[in-house]
């Protein structure tokens, strides 16, 4: 199971980086037109795509964390952050692409939502 989930996940960040090389090169896709048609389809996908990407990577390290303060955080959170902040502040310096705070709250959101719901989860099968 851990080795589907490492697959999926991989292919799963690949995904991403496509997406936002599309997004970077200006390349027109159906996959941006369909975005296009669903209201608030852009900020649904950022939160939809880094929080899963979240959820997956915090599974392949095996929910690996370390306290700061009082606060558990998962190793792989602090990589999606990391991830995220470059990717949408990079915005600034490309031509086709200009930097969005509500994007980039988005993403925030799902990175947030998807490391609640890790916990939730793992509470619930340690009972």
């Amino acid at each position: 199971m851990y080795k589907l989930i490492s697959i999926v996940g991989l292919l799963f960040f690949i995904f991403i980086l496509w997406v936002i090389c599309l997004a970077n090169t200006g390349i027109n896709s159906v996959f941006f037109d369909f975005i296009k048609t669903i209201p608030f389809g852009d900020k649904i996908g950022h939160f939809i795509l880094f929080g899963t990407l979240t959820f997956l990577c915090i599974i392949l390290l095996k929910f690996r964390s370390f306290q700061f303060f009082r606060i558990k955080i998962y190793h792989r959170v602090l990589f999606v952050t990391v991830f995220v902040l470059i990717e949408e502040l990079s915005q600034n310096y490309i031509s086709t692409h200009t930097f969005d705070l509500i994007d980039l709250s988005a993403d925030f959101l799902g990175i947030i939502t998807a490391t609640i719901g890790i916990q939730l989860i793992k509470s619930k099968f340690a009972q």
